[in-house]
């Protein structure tokens, strides 16, 4: 549910989500939406019950490469805002352990 949302923001409302990209990797633009893109593909699997195994190892992927962003905000930001970027680095391990039980059906 929450990567289908957030899929459909990242289409929706692009510029949202354009600073979080790392000048690193050129334009941010295209990296929004080829994201919203897969995290809308990787909900469609993860509905799926035929498909749930692929979606769990796509959402697995997914949080892992949504890491350099994470790492951008807190680059990006200070202060409060930044301790909430940092303090929200933690949770992709658990999310991430959580798509791939899922992966491995358990």
């Amino acid at each position: 549910m929450a990567l289908g949302g957030s899929g459909v923001l990242h289409l929706l409302r692009p510029r949202t989500f354009d600073w979080m990209v790392p000048p690193e990797l050129g334009p941010a633009r295209p990296w929004v939406t080829g994201s919203g893109v897969a995290e809308l593909a990787t909900a469609g699997l993860l509905a799926v019950p035929a498909t749930r195994s692929l979606g769990g190892w796509a959402a697995a992927g997914l949080l892992a490469a949504f890491v350099p962003a994470h790492l951008h905000t807190v680059r990006a930001l200070s202060g409060r805002r930044r301790t909430v970027a940092l303090a929200r680095l933690p949770f992709q391990v658990p999310m991430v352990a959580a798509a791939l039980q899922v992966a491995r059906g358990v």
